[in-house]
């Protein structure tokens, strides 16, 4: 994996997207460039030995031009300030391209959450919301799960806001558990998004999904989902990687045999029928379609020269560095960008706000249809501009998204 810089990565994009915006006003594309906020928290914990130790934990607020802030929160040892800045600037375009009303923020702590105990990481949780309380809120800035985290921490955030507020207050997280008010669909958004998205670009091509093989680095919650989605649409899961280990199969692996396998062996690593191969020949297996659904810079610009996929799809944040970007499209390799690809997220997580607020709860069948209406028209509007402009799918979302925020930004009259 690249030591690339992600947040240099992240004004790179900007950058290489501002030809492509009709609102090109160079002083608001500048204003892009920049977090409106950065939060940075000292959490001190007491462990379950008696020891003390203080967690640094960060709330990178970027901009809130068309809504309130929304972005996750991770937990992870390697999570730095540029990181987080990155992944804010990236929520900004991401809330934009699929045209719902929030901005983007981010959030993270530096922790291995493996090496806590339950109790060590829920109190490090409520600590975290007693270092943030005054900067989140259910219109101010609305967290979510990221790497590490999951529904049970975003009922101890709402949790603890609650007792920190005095009022029960579910819409200011989303991700919750469903007994907890959040939303049907939320466990399977990423990779759903991203099924909607890939079908729909094949269509444009007019492929036939079940020719296609597929390779995924990352089987996590989205690595997984987007595996099975796609196995059941008929695709054969050719490779698939976790930190421990990847395998490959070039008849096919079954995902769910592959989870049932890591859940008993902590790994999928040894997975019967299947080659064990190192973890960065997944990105060079001949295979139609390319899923990077781990960590950013996963696909640096030597990793890229390898690559033999006619497709990417970003399931992953910021998985590919600009340089890379720069190779892959010489090779004519089409990457749909994480800002698109992993933004089912997001929106299902839009969907469990607007259900908290409004005190009304929808069926998966509802939430599952407008997720399909909303990723499908935005597919289409950014593949509709690549194609006017003579542009990467990449530079068209950003674009779009850039013109939206730069509009917002306008019709408020935030600069004097």
């Amino acid at each position: 994996m690249s030591e690339t810089n992600a947040f240099d990565n992240a004004i790179a994009q900007i950058e290489n997207a501002s030809g492509c915006c009709s609102n090109s006003d160079k002083k608001l594309i500048e204003i892009l460039k920049f977090p409106q906020k950065i939060i940075e928290v000292s959490i001190p914990l007491r462990m379950d030995n008696g020891s003390i130790r203080v967690f640094t934990g960060f709330r990178v607020q970027h901009n809130n031009a068309r809504g309130p802030y929304k972005g996750g929160v991770r937990f992870h040892p390697g999570v730095t300030l540029d990181e987080v800045k990155a992944l804010s600037l990236w929520m900004s375009m991401k809330c934009a391209v699929v045209n719902i009303p929030y901005g983007g923020a981010k959030g993270g702590i530096i922790v291995d959450p493996k090496k806590l105990t339950g109790h060590e990481l829920e109190h490090l949780t409520r600590g975290y919301v007693d270092k943030v309380f005054d900067f989140i809120g259910p219109i101010k800035d609305v967290p979510a799960p990221d790497v590490n985290t999951n529904a049970q921490t975003m009922a101890w955030i709402m949790d603890e806001y609650s007792l920190l507020s005095r009022e029960h207050s579910p819409a200011v997280v989303t991700g919750k558990p469903v007994a907890n008010e959040g939303s049907l669909g939320r466990d399977t958004a990423t990779a759903m998004g991203g099924k909607h998205v890939l079908l729909e670009y094949l269509k444009a091509k007019g492929v036939n999904p079940k020719t296609m093989t597929v390779a995924v680095q990352g089987f996590g919650n989205a690595g997984y989902n987007i595996a099975k989605l796609l196995h059941d649409e008929g695709m054969s899961i050719v490779a698939i990687a976790d930190s421990k280990g990847t395998v490959y199969n070039e008849s096919g692996i079954d995902p769910m045999r592959a989870l049932k396998y890591k859940e008993k062996h902590g790994s999928i690593k040894n997975l019967p029928d299947s080659v064990e191969i190192k973890s960065e020949e997944i990105f060079g297996l001949d295979c139609d379609v390319l899923i990077p659904a781990a960590l950013e810079n996963a696909i640096d610009h030597k990793i890229a020269k390898t690559v033999k996929a006619k497709i990417i799809l970003e399931l992953a944040n910021g998985p590919i560095t600009p340089e890379a970007d720069i190779i892959l499209k010489e090779k004519n390799i089409t990457v749909i960008p994480d800002i698109l690809a992993n933004s089912g997220g997001v929106t299902v997580s839009y969907f469990e706000w607007v259900q908290n607020l409004s005190r009304d709860y929808w069926t998966l069948e509802t939430v599952e249809n407008k997720l399909r209406e909303i990723m499908v028209n935005a597919f289409t509007d950014i593949y509709n501009f690549a194609n006017r402009k003579k542009a990467t799918m990449r530079s068209a979302a950003f674009a779009l998204a850039m013109n939206r925020i730069i509009e917002a930004t306008k019709n408020r009259g935030i600069l004097s």
